[in-house]
């Protein structure tokens, strides 16, 4: 089991109805469980923090962001990181110190996108500095519930304008979801994902082999939205409760 965070188990600092006692049902029927979110404003602790102050209890090794695997993909490949991410998330890349030359990191850096941090971001990628994103999601479901920006829009104007093409380590990459799945003993076939994304969690999922990816109508699910990308949900369900009744009785077929 792949469960998303944000509008899947919580809207900002809320937990969904019923998503609590839904992941507490599928620990007790033995399914193990990864969190995979794309969230780039917070680090690794403060999630899994946030996670326990809703009442789920998350193993550091169950939760993986795309800041982590780039904080990986940095030390794999020797490169310093130029950040232009939210400054809460500035912390889990210090002291990286590549050797290699040097990386544009791209996040969701809310307020502090401005044309002066990504005019510098675009002059490390005219330089010759790698492009990596943490993710390339369009949208997401802000504090105030409605939709915002989120970091695809910005990756978008420097690949436009660097013509360079990033390396995406979130979802919807098949090695983000296979990262995933690596210490679970699962094989992909096996696995299913659960998201309020249509592209980034159910396609993508689907796109990487997984053998199940549920759509829910909870966080920034809009109607429609499960008919807008290839492959389509296997399933279009209300809410993370009504996900688990779906797997709990379809989990002999998966």
């Amino acid at each position: 089991m792949l469960l998303d965070l944000l509008g899947v188990v919580y809207n900002g600092d809320t937990p969904i109805a019923g998503a609590v006692s839904a992941i507490e049902r599928l620990r007790y029927a033995g399914l193990p469980l990864r969190f995979v979110s794309n969230t780039t404003r917070s680090p690794h602790k403060a999630i899994i923090a946030q996670l326990a102050a809703f009442g789920v209890e998350v193993g550091e090794e169950e939760l993986l962001t795309p800041a982590r695997a780039a904080v990986e993909w940095l030390r794999r490949h020797g490169r310093a990181p130029h950040l232009l991410v939210h400054p809460n998330l500035e912390p889990e890349f210090s002291g990286l110190d590549g050797a290699n030359g040097r990386a544009v990191i791209v996040g969701d850096a809310g307020e502090a996108f401005d044309h002066a941090r990504l005019n510098r971001a675009f002059r490390e990628l005219v330089a010759g500095a790698d492009f990596v994103a943490l993710a390339t999601n369009r949208t997401f479901k802000d504090a105030d519930g409605l939709l915002s920006l989120d970091t695809g829009a910005f990756v978008a104007a420097l690949e436009f304008a660097s013509g360079r093409s990033p390396v995406v380590l979130g979802k919807p990459s098949p090695d983000f979801f296979l990262s995933a799945l690596a210490n679970m003993n699962c094989s992909a076939a096996d696995a299913v994902m659960v998201g309020d994304d249509a592209e980034s969690d159910v396609a993508g999922a689907l796109r990487a082999g997984l053998g199940a990816a549920l759509l829910v109508r909870t966080g920034k699910y809009r109607p429609d939205d499960e008919t807008r990308f290839n492959p389509a949900p296997t399933a279009l369900v209300d809410d993370l409760a009504a996900a688990t009744d779906w797997i709990l009785t379809n989990r002999a077929v998966v």
